[in-house]
């Protein structure tokens, strides 16, 4: 066990694996992903399926609001911009969902472009109004433009497939979403290390600062909105694709919520923050369903009393985090971590 760990430059500082120990132990990740839809069951593939879109958007936001520090309660709309674009290209046009994907972020982006403009005039608050302002508008879209969007009744998705082969069944999407998940991931944490992930943390600490070393924020900024949106926008897609339909509802205002306290959870500027807390943000319903039914079973007056209270610990949890650890789960993983990478020693 290493009780020390030393750079002697900067690219061997910013390595993704810095040691066998890690490259060890995400090789076993990686297979215990490859074998779990063999020993899972349907609903934990769901599960599995949920988190996985749920990581992607969270990144998403993540690269937006962590680390260029450009606050947005607009996810839930660009996500949507994204599914409805998919739904649209596939079920109108004919187009290949394997086409429908990038072609879906890249109208996100588009719409993140437009809605970013602001941030160089605005931001903190005053960002947070204008993003609101476009999850409304997007919302209203969705509903009132029936000849696209089918308002309320919504538009229904065929599977996607290869050739002669459906993906219908959970298992089945799990292989697309976990590539489309590791791809992600992948390119988010290199662009964190980049020159640009540098430049959106500069932003975040000083915008005008970073303004007087040079970087361009208006371009920087409106990147970041692009990416965070374009993020959103490939999670809508597969979302509603894994769903196989998509109605107004499923993008409304709660879900710009959950995204920000999954990032709050997880924990800002940090990739697996993210995933942390898109794993938290998904998996803590499910264990609150399943209490539940377990206290309803025992206690069946208890029904009318345990929806209302599963809300209230769910907030609870969120709160809890904001006071104890204002870091995330990031922060718990990172201790852990230099726990053991300092062992037996405690210095």
């Amino acid at each position: 066990m290493r009780c020390g760990d030393f750079k002697e430059n900067y690219i061997k500082d910013e390595e993704i694996f810095q040691s066998r120990f890690v490259k060890f132990w995400l090789v076993l990740f990686f297979i215990f992903l490859i074998v779990f839809p063999f020993i899972a069951n349907a609903h934990m593939l769901y599960i599995a399926n949920m988190i996985g879109f749920a990581v992607i958007g969270a990144i998403g936001l993540n690269l937006l609001t962590g680390f260029t520090g450009q606050i947005s309660l607009g996810h839930a709309a660009f996500i949507g911009v994204g599914a409805y674009t998919s739904a649209i290209l596939i079920t109108k046009y004919g187009v290949s969902f394997w086409l429908s994907i990038p072609l879906a972020g890249l109208l996100s982006a588009l719409a993140g472009l437009v809605i970013g403009i602001p941030s160089l005039r605005v931001k903190g608050l005053y960002l947070c109004i204008a993003t609101l302002a476009a999850q409304f508008i997007f919302g209203f879209i969705f509903v009132h433009w029936e000849s696209m969007t089918k308002g309320i009744t919504g538009i229904h998705i065929p599977p996607p497939a290869i050739g002669s082969f459906q993906f219908v069944t959970e298992k089945d999407f799990y292989w697309i979403t976990l590539f489309f998940t590791v791809l992600g991931v992948g390119y988010a944490r290199n662009l964190v290390r980049s020159k640009m992930g540098r430049a959106f943390v500069a932003i975040r600490d000083r915008d005008l600062a970073a303004e007087i070393m040079g970087i361009n924020l208006f371009r920087y900024k409106l990147t970041a909105f692009a990416i965070s949106s374009f993020y959103a926008g490939v999670s809508g897609a597969l979302w509603v694709s894994f769903l196989k339909v998509v109605i107004p509802e499923h993008f409304n205002f709660m879900v710009c919520i959950q995204y920000l306290a999954m990032i709050i959870v997880g924990g800002l500027g940090s990739v697996i923050g993210s995933i942390f807390g898109a794993i938290f943000m998904t998996l803590v319903p499910e264990i609150l369903n399943v209490w539940s039914d377990v206290v309803k079973s025992y206690a069946p007056d208890m029904g009318k009393l345990i929806i209302p209270f599963k809300q209230v610990v769910f907030g609870f949890l969120i709160v809890s985090f904001l006071i104890f650890e204002p870091r995330g789960l990031a922060e718990i993983w990172n201790r852990i971590k230099k726990f053991f990478t300092l062992w037996p020693f405690s210095y």
